[in-house]
Protein backbone atom coordinates (compact mmCIF):
# COMPACT_ATOMS: atom_id res chain seq x y z
CA UNK A 1 0.00 0.00 0.00
CA UNK A 2 1.10 3.55 -0.56
CA UNK A 3 2.21 4.80 2.13
CA UNK A 4 -0.09 8.57 1.66
CA UNK A 5 -2.77 5.69 1.66
CA UNK A 6 -1.71 4.22 4.25
CA UNK A 7 -1.47 7.29 6.65
CA UNK A 8 -5.30 8.05 5.46
CA UNK A 9 -6.36 5.07 7.08
CA UNK A 10 -4.13 4.83 10.21
CA UNK A 11 -5.84 8.60 10.70
CA UNK A 12 -8.99 7.34 10.25
CA UNK A 13 -8.69 3.90 12.51
CA UNK A 14 -7.41 6.37 15.07
CA UNK A 15 -11.38 7.12 16.06
CA UNK A 16 -12.45 3.36 15.53
CA UNK A 17 -13.28 3.38 19.18
CA UNK A 18 -15.40 6.79 18.92
CA UNK A 19 -16.92 5.28 15.87
CA UNK A 20 -17.62 2.23 16.95
CA UNK A 21 -19.60 3.82 19.74
CA UNK A 22 -21.76 6.00 17.05
CA UNK A 23 -22.43 2.80 14.54
CA UNK A 24 -23.66 0.85 17.48
CA UNK A 25 -26.06 3.65 18.18
CA UNK A 26 -26.91 4.21 14.50
CA UNK A 27 -27.98 0.06 14.06
CA UNK A 28 -29.85 0.23 17.06
CA UNK A 29 -31.90 3.15 15.76
CA UNK A 30 -32.08 1.83 12.59
CA UNK A 31 -32.78 -1.85 13.69
CA UNK A 32 -34.31 -1.33 16.83
CA UNK A 33 -31.87 -3.69 18.73
CA UNK A 34 -27.79 -4.45 18.42
CA UNK A 35 -27.15 -7.94 16.67
CA UNK A 36 -25.20 -10.02 19.03
CA UNK A 37 -22.36 -9.98 16.74
CA UNK A 38 -21.79 -6.03 17.13
CA UNK A 39 -20.94 -7.08 20.86
CA UNK A 40 -18.20 -9.20 19.89
CA UNK A 41 -16.85 -7.42 17.10
CA UNK A 42 -16.38 -4.34 19.18
CA UNK A 43 -13.37 -6.06 20.62
CA UNK A 44 -11.93 -5.13 17.52
CA UNK A 45 -12.53 -1.72 17.21
CA UNK A 46 -10.58 -1.44 13.57
CA UNK A 47 -12.13 -4.28 11.75
CA UNK A 48 -15.73 -3.65 13.40
CA UNK A 49 -15.50 0.21 12.16
CA UNK A 50 -14.64 -0.86 8.83
CA UNK A 51 -16.85 -3.84 8.38
CA UNK A 52 -20.14 -2.06 9.54
CA UNK A 53 -19.27 1.11 7.79
CA UNK A 54 -19.03 -1.27 4.57
CA UNK A 55 -21.95 -2.81 5.44
CA UNK A 56 -24.23 0.43 6.15
CA UNK A 57 -23.09 1.79 3.12
CA UNK A 58 -23.93 -2.21 1.34
CA UNK A 59 -27.51 -1.98 3.05
CA UNK A 60 -28.50 1.91 2.48
CA UNK A 61 -27.28 2.29 -1.30
CA UNK A 62 -28.70 5.74 -2.73
CA UNK A 63 -30.42 3.97 -5.56
CA UNK A 64 -32.90 2.53 -2.98
CA UNK A 65 -35.57 3.71 -0.44
CA UNK A 66 -34.96 1.92 3.33
CA UNK A 67 -38.30 0.15 3.00
CA UNK A 68 -37.32 -1.47 -0.27
CA UNK A 69 -33.53 -2.16 1.00
CA UNK A 70 -35.27 -3.98 3.88
CA UNK A 71 -37.14 -6.02 1.85
CA UNK A 72 -34.32 -7.27 -0.08
CA UNK A 73 -32.53 -7.82 3.45
CA UNK A 74 -35.31 -9.99 4.47
CA UNK A 75 -35.39 -12.28 1.49
CA UNK A 76 -31.48 -12.34 1.35
CA UNK A 77 -32.00 -13.98 5.30
CA UNK A 78 -34.20 -15.78 4.40
CA UNK A 79 -32.29 -17.39 1.44
CA UNK A 80 -29.32 -17.70 3.41
CA UNK A 81 -31.42 -19.40 6.70
CA UNK A 82 -29.81 -16.39 8.83
CA UNK A 83 -32.85 -16.96 11.45
CA UNK A 84 -31.87 -14.36 13.69
CA UNK A 85 -30.72 -11.61 11.24
CA UNK A 86 -34.43 -12.79 8.99
CA UNK A 87 -36.40 -11.72 12.35
CA UNK A 88 -34.28 -8.48 12.57
CA UNK A 89 -35.16 -7.32 9.47
CA UNK A 90 -38.55 -8.23 9.48
CA UNK A 91 -38.84 -5.89 11.80
CA UNK A 92 -36.84 -3.16 10.45
CA UNK A 93 -38.88 -3.27 6.80
CA UNK A 94 -42.55 -3.27 9.44
CA UNK A 95 -39.94 0.08 11.12
CA UNK A 96 -39.45 1.52 7.15
CA UNK A 97 -43.18 1.36 6.21
CA UNK A 98 -43.41 -2.03 4.66
CA UNK A 99 -47.11 -3.94 5.10
CA UNK A 100 -47.54 -7.69 6.72
CA UNK A 101 -48.33 -8.49 3.58
CA UNK A 102 -45.57 -7.12 1.52
CA UNK A 103 -42.85 -8.93 4.07
CA UNK A 104 -45.06 -11.91 3.40
CA UNK A 105 -44.89 -11.91 -0.38
CA UNK A 106 -41.22 -10.71 0.04
CA UNK A 107 -40.47 -14.28 1.88
CA UNK A 108 -42.71 -16.49 -0.66
CA UNK A 109 -40.79 -14.97 -3.46
CA UNK A 110 -37.08 -15.69 -1.56
CA UNK A 111 -39.40 -19.22 -0.85
CA UNK A 112 -40.01 -19.29 -4.74
CA UNK A 113 -35.80 -18.89 -5.62
CA UNK A 114 -35.32 -21.34 -2.77
CA UNK A 115 -36.98 -23.62 -4.42
CA UNK A 116 -35.61 -23.28 -7.77
CA UNK A 117 -32.23 -24.04 -5.96
CA UNK A 118 -33.21 -27.01 -4.64
CA UNK A 119 -34.88 -27.89 -7.94
CA UNK A 120 -32.11 -27.18 -10.14
CA UNK A 121 -29.60 -29.08 -8.11
CA UNK A 122 -31.24 -32.25 -7.27
CA UNK A 123 -32.85 -32.88 -10.57
CA UNK A 124 -29.41 -32.55 -12.39
CA UNK A 125 -28.16 -35.10 -9.98
CA UNK A 126 -31.35 -37.22 -10.60
CA UNK A 127 -30.54 -36.67 -14.53
CA UNK A 128 -27.32 -38.08 -14.38
CA UNK A 129 -28.13 -40.70 -12.09
CA UNK A 130 -31.55 -42.21 -13.59
CA UNK A 131 -31.00 -40.62 -16.79
CA UNK A 132 -32.98 -39.16 -19.36
CA UNK A 133 -36.02 -40.81 -19.76
CA UNK A 134 -39.55 -39.44 -19.38
CA UNK A 135 -41.48 -40.12 -16.51
CA UNK A 136 -45.20 -41.36 -16.66
CA UNK A 137 -47.49 -38.50 -17.89
CA UNK A 138 -45.00 -36.58 -19.04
Amino acid sequence: MQPDNEQLIDDFLAHADDLGDDIVADVKEMLGLVPFIFTILRDRPDVFALSTIADYRTSRPDSLDSKTAELIAVAAAASAGADSCLKVHIGAALKEGASRDEVLDTLLIAAMIGKTRVLASSLRQFREVCGEEKTPGA
